[in-house]
């Protein structure tokens, strides 16, 4: 019990979400708002739980006017098992919710007038969350995916690259279907917003990465030991670039293919951040560790 109200605790509502809320009523259709608003909680919820079950660090749960998001404090550190958990979490809760609604209904429960609007609201959610694109789940479930092989840095750029491009394709199947539906256009604006706003910080997510591997919990233990072989010429950020999500790098230094010594990642880390040695080479650290 503490902890739903201590989830609680964290959610925020848009102040121009009291405006859609007001002109509902004077249109009359306080009910839809209210259901999908009612939806759209659930499953912002349903991530924060999941979020809260891992003893992640939840900034908050805001409730959008087209929409809401569970914002957490971690940057890429966490098992990618882990985090792909907390991304279904909320998916997951339009299955429920689908379920309990046609359960309700054979029991007379549920009002029938509403159900098929409760139905059609859960899929729409379901299925717009799911699309390739950043911040949506189906985005996050894409730089999961391109993490498993890829470094965080090169899967985060090509998740951001795949969901401009779904989203123009989506831009355009709405302007050829429906280009009348204006909060429809309103989502795809904010989507591009957030997608031009992550490309412009991807250094600095990148380096809040780095950061949290440096300097967070050293409790999470990584999936797996996962050498990096780097040349003795190479820039010191040019083999953090290569740092991979749940997995720990010994740097394997090597002269004209021939192992040379190795480094710890801890070691490249502690040079970068605390020693500001940030355009040294890779044979400088050998020297001095």
């Amino acid at each position: 019990m503490n902890k739903v109200i201590e989830l609680l605790r964290h959610v925020h509502i848009h102040p121009l979400l009291w405006l859609i809320v007001a002109l509902s009523i004077a249109t009359a259709h306080f009910m839809e708002v209210s259901l999908l608003l009612g939806i759209i909680f659930v499953h912002e919820m349903g991530h924060a739980a999941a979020a809260s079950f891992f003893s992640w660090r939840i900034k908050r749960i805001t409730l959008l006017p087209f929409g809401g998001v569970a914002e957490m404090d971690e940057h890429g550190n966490r098992p990618l098992k882990e985090e792909a958990i907390v991304v279904l979490a909320g998916p997951l809760q339009h299955v429920w919710m689908v379920g309990a609604a046609f359960a309700l209904l054979h029991f007379n429960l549920f009002p029938e007038d509403l159900f098929p609007l409760f139905i059609e609201y859960n899929l729409m959610i379901l299925i717009f969350n799911l699309f390739p694109v950043w911040p949506l789940d189906g985005g996050k479930l894409v730089f999961l995916l391109l993490s498993l092989k890829n470094s965080f840095a090169s899967a985060h750029r090509t998740t951001l690259m795949i969901s401009f491009v779904s989203l123009c394709i989506f831009s355009f199947v709405i302007l050829a279907t429906a280009p009348a539906h204006i909060n429809v256009w309103v989502v795809i604006g904010f989507l591009f917003f957030s997608l031009y706003y992550e490309w412009k910080q991807r250094r600095f997510i990148f380096m809040r990465f780095l950061l949290e591997r440096y300097y967070g919990k050293k409790s999470s233990s990584p999936d797996s030991l996962k050498p990096i072989q780097a040349d003795e010429q190479d820039l010191l950020i040019n083999v953090l670039e290569k740092f991979q999500r749940g997995c720990k790098h010994p740097i394997i230094v090597e002269v004209d293919g021939r192992e040379k010594g190795t480094l710890d990642e801890n070691e490249l880390l502690h040079a970068y951040f605390t020693e500001k040695r940030l355009n040294d080479k890779i044979s400088d650290l050998l020297f001095l560790y």
